[in-house]
């Protein structure tokens, strides 16, 4: 075949051919029976559908529905109104294909409106002869370059399925979404065939919508009556505080009451006072490294919508400078070290003092400061935010989450979710915080060996250090994997990156370890520390150098033209961790001894005090509120750099943290201090009450 020839059966097979199951010769007959029909509209229908053919399974072997799609081309060419909803529903032909316009969603609202049920057929095209230049370069245009290149086997709720295009159909209720795959598919192998294309469809049931009375489970009732009860408990705290509150009390539960006092908990949460101890540098750096990660985030999230010029956006994103988006695992690796660092600084001082370190009681203030919150977050994610919103992607990006954490929620409670894979992870995101919790279960012993016997204990973290470092290494380069994401990243590979290396603690534990040993010298060496200007020099060049390495070099791999090499992963994947967190700790060491210059007096500023205490929440609320918008995303956008700081939605997150923050955190945090840092007189006080 021709390749100009193959050109236009590449669009037509990627587009309007996919709605074309109606033959001309069946579409005429189907006319010809409805012989009372007025002519006019009969003219009209004819001339209309003969442009754009109507979807309909009538070669379908379920019956009921080969029954309801005569149905309704008899009701099409009658121009009977529901049935042209449905004809309107179904995608078509868009131009821009070459721009990558290749995902319609039709207009799902008329297709339910309709009554009929709505469905998103994923459709991949292959290239199966690559005889055809031609076609090879339109093939690539259309997919936008294959930016990430999935399959049908790929997860599609955390990663999208970037290169299958998204096709809508309406049809009948009686179709099963098998019906709709099978007529897709029939279609598309008659109208691929010898052309060098091969073209497989998808449908997934989850996919295919009809409209429902909104009538929420028992679950979702009970639920929100839990939220209710807290609203209402924050609401009486709050007028008890204002107006009979004294400000002393031994009254154990009254206590508890002013816990959830929004005017309390709002005063702490925006206080720009700090503690002697406090290591103010610590704020402006997670500050820091929160916003580069959530844009790295939102940018994962861009990719799920759809686009009128997605081969630009593509084309713009695969420069050097996007690896800022890139190099995403990066910026969770402060928050693992300075965790250790605080972890450190905190038992540390306690075990000078004692010389014994409370693990029980650690471990009850961790969890008291971490389960609330997430417990609160996987309630309302699993039974309110479903029944909040609906789209063409909602059933994927928001109910199949809430479906996971129907099962799986237990292994998040225990922090054991990292354990289990992405693809079945109640809210993926949050595997940061189980890593973090399993490095600081064990985080005891190795402060104890370090204050205890200080070589020995270094010695060790050292070993640690370095086996983790070797465990990076070798497993992203005998499993081919890569932290970094690159330019054509295969959907299974990062899939394959996450589950191998990147959420077990085993290989995040370089940089805890940085953080325990950067935590006990801050304390041994006090804050007043005079290096010599020689000294200094020394420090910031090996600092940039190790910037450079950690985000400068690896940009590479994210230019269009890069070919994946295995040791170019396993080298960022085991050094780039390492640098990006020792340059952050010279800014920590500089800035706590009192030689700090500009970098460490913008890192120390007071505000960030009130970010830094946001960050566990803003982490948390970020993709819920990202799948929220993308759920209800109807229709393709032009693509613009203003996407990826949208305004709205960076604002919808942060009044979503500081809520979660005033409501769930802050209240458990203070119930936390009532019962675990009472003395232990008024502990025994207490217990006799409640017997």
């Amino acid at each position: 075949m021709p390749p100009v020839w193959a050109l236009c059966l590449l669009l037509f097979s990627s587009a309007s051919s996919l709605s074309l199951n109606v033959t001309s010769t069946q579409l005429l007959v189907a006319s010809e029976d409805l012989l009372s029909m007025d002519g006019a509209p009969r003219g009209l229908s004819r001339r209309l559908l003969s442009l754009s053919p109507p979807f309909a399974l009538t070669n379908s072997p379920n019956e009921a529905c080969r029954n309801d799609s005569f149905a309704y081309l008899n009701a099409l060419n009658s121009f009977d109104l529901q049935a042209v909803m449905m004809y309107d529903a179904n995608a078509k032909l868009p131009s821009g294909l070459l721009s990558g316009n290749m995902n319609q969603y039709g207009d799902m609202d008329l297709c339910l409106q309709s009554g009929a049920q709505y469905c998103l057929a994923y459709v991949d095209i292959k290239l199966t002869d690559h005889e055809y230049h031609v076609l090879s370069k339109v093939h690539s245009l259309l997919h936008a370059h294959f930016a990430f290149r999935s399959t049908f086997h790929d997860p599609g709720h955390r990663v999208p399925r970037f290169s299958n295009l998204h096709w809508a159909v309406c049809v009948p209720r009686s179709c099963l979404p098998k019906d709709v795959e099978s007529s897709l598919e029939s279609v598309a192998d008659e109208l691929s065939a010898g052309t060098g294309l091969k073209t497989s469809v998808m449908v997934v049931p989850e996919m295919c919508q009809v409209s429902k009375p909104f009538s929420p489970p028992t679950s979702t009732i009970f639920v929100g009556c839990l939220f209710l009860i807290l609203f209402g408990t924050i609401l009486l705290a709050t007028c008890y505080e204002f107006f009979y509150w004294t400000g002393n009390t031994n009254n154990f539960w009254v206590e508890i009451l002013m816990a959830f006092s929004l005017k309390k908990n709002s005063k702490k949460l925006f206080s720009l006072e700090a503690s002697s101890d406090d290591i103010s540098s610590l704020h402006g750096i997670r500050c820091f490294n929160a916003i580069m990660l959530y844009l790295s985030h939102k940018s994962m999230a861009l990719f799920f919508n759809p686009y009128i010029n997605r081969t630009h956006m593509t084309e713009a994103l695969g420069k050097p400078w996007t690896v800022v988006a890139r190099a995403a695992s990066l910026y969770t690796d402060p928050f693992i070290m300075m965790s250790g660092l605080l972890t450190t600084y905190t038992i540390g001082k306690r075990f000078i003092k004692t010389n014994s370190i409370d693990v029980p009681k650690e471990i009850a203030s961790r969890v008291m400061r971490l389960v609330p919150t997430m417990a609160g977050l996987i309630l309302f994610c699993t039974f309110i935010l479903p029944h909040l919103g609906s789209g063409p992607q909602w059933p994927l990006v928001v109910n199949h989450h809430a479906e996971l954490c129907k099962q799986y929620w237990w292994r998040n409670i225990l922090f054991i979710h990292n354990y289990f894979g992405f693809k079945n992870m109640c809210l993926t995101h949050t595997h940061h915080i189980g890593i973090d919790t399993q490095l600081f279960l064990v985080s005891p012993l190795l402060i104890f060996l370090v204050y205890k016997w200080p070589r020995h204990g270094l010695l060790t973290l050292l070993s640690i250090g370095i086996i983790s470092t070797i465990l990076r290494f070798y497993t992203v380069y005998i499993k081919q994997l890569n932290l970094y994401v690159y330019f054509g990243n295969p959907v299974a590979q990062m899939f394959n990156t996450a589950d191998y290396s990147y959420i077990l603690p085993t290989h995040r534990a370089t940089v805890y370890v940085i953080g325990i040993a950067l935590g006990y010298f801050l304390q041994q060496l006090g804050r007043d520390v005079k290096l010599k200007k020689a000294h200094m020099t020394l420090g910031w060049l090996v600092s940039i150098l190790l910037l450079y390495f950690s985000l400068v070099h690896p940009s590479k791999m994210g230019d269009r033209s890069y070919i994946y090499d295995r040791m170019d992963a396993a080298n960022y994947s085991a050094f780039a961790p390492i640098a990006w967190c020792l340059f952050f700790s010279w800014l920590i060491f500089l800035s706590h001894t009192g030689n700090g210059g500009f970098l460490c007096d913008l890192a120390s500023w007071k505000g960030f005090q009130i970010t830094s205490r946001l960050s566990y929440t803003f982490y948390l609320t970020q993709f819920p509120v990202f799948f929220f918008n993308v759920g209800r995303t109807r229709h393709s956008d032009y693509y613009t750099m203003q996407f990826l700081f949208d305004v709205k939605e960076t604002v919808a997150v942060v009044i979503a943290s500081i809520l979660l923050s005033l409501c769930i955190e802050m209240p458990f945090q203070n119930i936390r201090t009532v019962l675990i840092k009472k003395p232990k007189s008024l502990n025994v006080k207490i217990e006799n009450k409640i017997k």
